[in-house]
């Protein structure tokens, strides 16, 4: 009954930006941690970023600095805002919500294409 749903993936250019949005339905979403994975062809799905019920974000390293991961409780929605785009950056994401400290209550989207070139 849980359903989450990202948008706004795209093709862009090197050096440009693209905002994220994921919409979490069908449950309290400020209860729920909310994080951005990618995965890229050929290789494992990685942390991008991730902000808890707290507010507090966590950012994977090879996005400090260009990536904003965001919430808007009222809307039920995150969003990660990417700038300064890299090639490396090219990979489905992915939206994730999860209850904290309570197994099973995890949730995927679908997967949204970002692809970064020239």
């Amino acid at each position: 009954q849980v359903h989450v749903v990202e948008s706004g993936g795209g093709l862009v250019q090197p050096g440009g930006s693209l905002r994220l949005s994921c919409t979490v339905s069908g449950s309290i979403f400020s209860l729920y941690t909310a994080g951005w994975y990618r995965q890229a062809l050929g290789k494992q799905r990685e942390l991008v970023a991730l902000l808890t019920t707290g507010g507090s974000p966590v950012y994977a390293d090879s996005v400090k600095g260009r990536f904003t991961i965001s919430r808007d409780n009222a809307k039920n929605t995150v969003y990660l805002q990417m700038n300064s785009l890299k090639p490396e950056d090219t990979a489905v994401y992915y939206c994730n919500a999860d209850r904290p400290r309570l197994t099973g209550q995890n949730y995927w989207g679908q997967g949204t294409q970002v692809t970064v070139s020239s």
